[in-house]
């Protein structure tokens, strides 16, 4: 299943989701201008890897955050920045500009910590927004359960559009996610879901589902539309 949009217009103009969006996209554009050494260099200094971490958290915290800023190729930085402009709007309306930069940061630190948790020995640099995006879609879930999503669904030959409920479009991806981080744990198949920071996700979700609505907005005003499917 592949998101198109969802059902939730957003009230305000999402500043800080475009911004986002816009930063990520400029580092991005700076690391194809690099040679492949100079790349390998960035992502060791910039990238999360937890063993430096555990082994030098004094200087090697920063890379909780740097972290998020860094992608591995274009499909990487695209995948997460359409997950983005689709949910990452309605978020940002439901908590207000500040607070959803707050909560996309300590989301993205989240997820960091549990996947450097789970593999605290690995040297690989683990990049990406996604761990932080996963906590948008966990905030997601909580203020909009009735949204829905539209979703490409491939069907032999041809492809449909379905709207799918949020509660089963993000329920099915976070339990799939769960799943391959599990796999990745077990020595038989951890080849075959290798490469995928899974526990980053897992954590930057579980983080959104949670403290979700401690930075949404006091005086936000619930349209019809966001709590009722017809």
């Amino acid at each position: 299943m592949f998101p198109i949009k969802d059902t939730i217009r957003a009230r305000s103009f999402p500043i800080v989701n475009w911004l986002i969006i816009i930063l990520n996209t400029v580092v991005f554009l700076h690391e194809a201008s690099l040679s492949q050494p100079a790349l390998e260099r960035l992502f060791a200094t910039y990238g999360l890897v937890p063993a430096h971490l555990w082994a030098d958290p004094l200087h090697k915290w920063p890379t909780l955050f740097t972290s998020m800023f860094l992608h591995g190729g274009w499909f990487h930085l695209l995948s997460n920045m359409w997950v983005l402009f689709i949910f990452g709007d309605n978020v940002e309306d439901r908590m207000g500009s500040g607070r959803y930069l707050v909560f996309y940061l300590l989301s993205g630190l989240a997820a960091g910590l549990l996947q450097a948790w789970i593999q605290p020995n690995s040297l690989v640099p683990t990049v990406g927004a996604s761990g932080a995006i996963a906590g948008v879609l966990g905030a997601y879930l909580i203020f909009f359960p009735y949204g829905k999503v539209v979703t490409l669904v491939p069907m032999f030959f041809f492809v449909t559009f379905v709207e799918v409920p949020a509660v089963i479009f993000l329920g099915v991806w976070f339990f799939s996610q769960l799943y391959s981080g599990w796999m990745a744990l077990l020595p038989h198949t951890a080849h075959a879901v290798g490469g995928v920071a899974w526990w980053a996700h897992v954590g930057g979700f579980l983080f959104g589902l949670f403290f979700a609505r401690l930075f949404a907005r006091k005086d936000y005003r619930v349209y019809p539309d966001e709590y009722f499917p017809w």
